[in-house]
């Protein structure tokens, strides 16, 4: 008898001590990151101290390790990583939804089964071995169409970024898909659809809001995307629309000068925390924009 009200206290005990701890747990990620935004806003405001806002974010030249005249203009950085993301988008995209309409709609079980772990292995592969694959395989095959195509490029780096954000856009919007009601497909399929109309004008537009949210996320990825762009499309920024020619991103920069080339307190040492803070602002506004699409045009079944 006492022994189970031992058991019952220690129970009751830890029943109440759990949601404690699991508030603490989930605390953490909240002040992590409360403390790298904190950390990019003081850092950054350093950086302004020392450089106008105003040129940094119209200028059109980035030269921060000349000795006569550095320049802060961001717009070569950011043209840059759009470029890569641009070219990204537009291999992705096409391929991410075949493939996440075949998976939904006319893939058997036995050939999900196969397809899907490939995804995920795609999905697996570090970003340093794309950047190498890029750099060693897609240039040179690339080189042989486009004569004029430099070492490190534009298009090579946003191809492979392509091919590594399709499992995002293809898991995601598979989901979305599959979770549309079958109710839907016979109703279609009873008045005479095709099964590429009910895949093409009922399913697609009943999951919308997951697919349009999945395309955000891989460009917010993208946006993000350092070793690849690092690796093979150079250092050189430019602001052109030219991809064949070098190009330097704002997270390939941020490497650039971490790995050393900048004294610690030196105008170029804040620099790499004002390029961060306009990087984070990008993927929080892609963020942003996934979770206002998914809630707008969610629909309820």
């Amino acid at each position: 008898m006492i022994q189970q009200k031992s058991n019952k206290k220690l129970t009751h005990t830890t029943e109440k001590a759990i949601p404690w701890i699991l508030f603490c747990i989930a605390g953490v990620s909240v002040l992590t990151t409360i403390g790298i935004v904190f950390t990019l806003i003081f850092e950054t405001f350093e950086f302004f101290n020392r450089v106008s806002f105003f040129d940094f974010i119209t200028g059109t030249e980035w030269f921060p390790f000349s000795i006569q005249n550095p320049s802060y203009g961001i717009l070569p950085l950011i043209s840059g990583t759009l470029k890569i993301t641009g070219i990204a988008v537009l291999v992705a995209v096409p391929i991410g939804l075949a493939s996440a309409i075949y998976l939904s709609e006319y893939a058997t079980d036995r050939s999900r089964r196969f397809i899907k772990p490939i995804l995920e292995i795609l999905a697996g592969i570090p970003t340093i071995v794309y950047g190498f694959f890029a750099l060693t395989f897609v240039t040179p095959v690339l080189k042989s169409m486009i004569p004029t195509l430099s070492i490190f490029n534009a298009l090579s780096p946003g191809i492979v970024v392509g091919v590594m954000i399709i499992p995002m856009i293809a898991s995601l919007s598979e989901d979305a898909m599959s979770s549309v009601p079958n109710s839907i497909r016979e109703g279609a399929l009873a008045i005479g659809a095709t099964k590429f109309e009910v895949s093409m004008k009922v399913v697609l537009p009943a999951a919308v809001s997951g697919i349009v949210a999945s395309v955000v996320l891989a460009i917010s990825r993208a946006i993000g995307e350092t070793m690849i762009v690092t690796v093979a499309a150079g250092a050189t920024p430019n602001l052109t629309w030219d991809v064949t020619g070098s190009i330097q991103t704002m997270t390939a920069y941020i490497v650039q000068v971490s790995t050393g080339d900048a004294g610690y307190g030196t105008t170029i040492y804040y620099s790499i925390y004002a390029v961060g803070f306009t990087l984070f602002v990008f993927t929080l506004g892609m963020n942003l924009l996934a979770q206002y699409i998914s809630k707008r045009f969610r629909e309820e079944y």
